[in-house]
């Protein structure tokens, strides 16, 4: 069995990415397990905290390492990613050099009101994420334009194009986990 793990990068209970997590959960196919990975709780990086390492961090980063690829869902903060985001980063990179996201197949994927969606803050995210090593899925790109009820309050997709679009991006993403997989048996 697969095993993604999500990482939302807002952490507002009505966050349209939180949304479009679920319903990227609900298109995964049979023998494909999502958890999240939880970001909120964890306190804002400080190399004072590194002595004595939080163990919501340990906890945080020992979750990224079970997990055969990691889904980061970002909405754009001014034309960048959250600030809770990129802490959250940071605690996967520490303690320096131990970098819980290297060699992980890492896709990034966002969703907006508006019409170029996230595209800025996915291209910010993408050069943080190959600082850390990860291995981040170059292509599909997803900005997803999220407008009224194409999403349903269970997680359905009620655009056939959109739906179509999202299958595909989940069905690339664990071809390039597959990859790795092989590549590192």
């Amino acid at each position: 069995m697969t095993k993604i793990g999500y990482i939302v990068g807002s952490i507002g209970s009505a966050s349209i990415n939180r949304t479009l997590a679920d319903a990227l959960v609900n298109l995964l196919p049979e023998g494909v397990e999502a958890v999240e990975i939880p970001i909120k709780q964890l306190p804002f990086f400080s190399t004072d905290l590194e002595a004595d390492f939080p163990q919501v961090a340990r906890d945080f980063k020992n979750q990224i390492e079970s997990v055969d690829g990691v889904i980061i869902l970002t909405p754009e903060y001014n034309r960048s990613i959250p600030g809770v985001l990129k802490n959250a980063i940071e605690w996967a990179s520490r303690p320096y050099g131990s970098f819980s996201f290297g060699g992980t197949p890492v896709a990034v994927i966002g969703a907006s009101p508006g019409g170029i969606a996230t595209a800025a803050a996915q291209q910010h995210l993408k050069a943080v994420l190959s600082h850390v090593n990860a291995i981040v899925m170059g292509q599909p790109e997803g900005f997803i334009q999220v407008t009224p009820g194409l999403i349903s309050d269970t997680g359905d997709v009620t655009n056939d194009d959109t739906k179509a679009f999202l299958e595909a991006y989940l069905g690339a993403f664990l071809g390039l986990i597959g990859r790795v997989q092989k590549a590192n048996a």
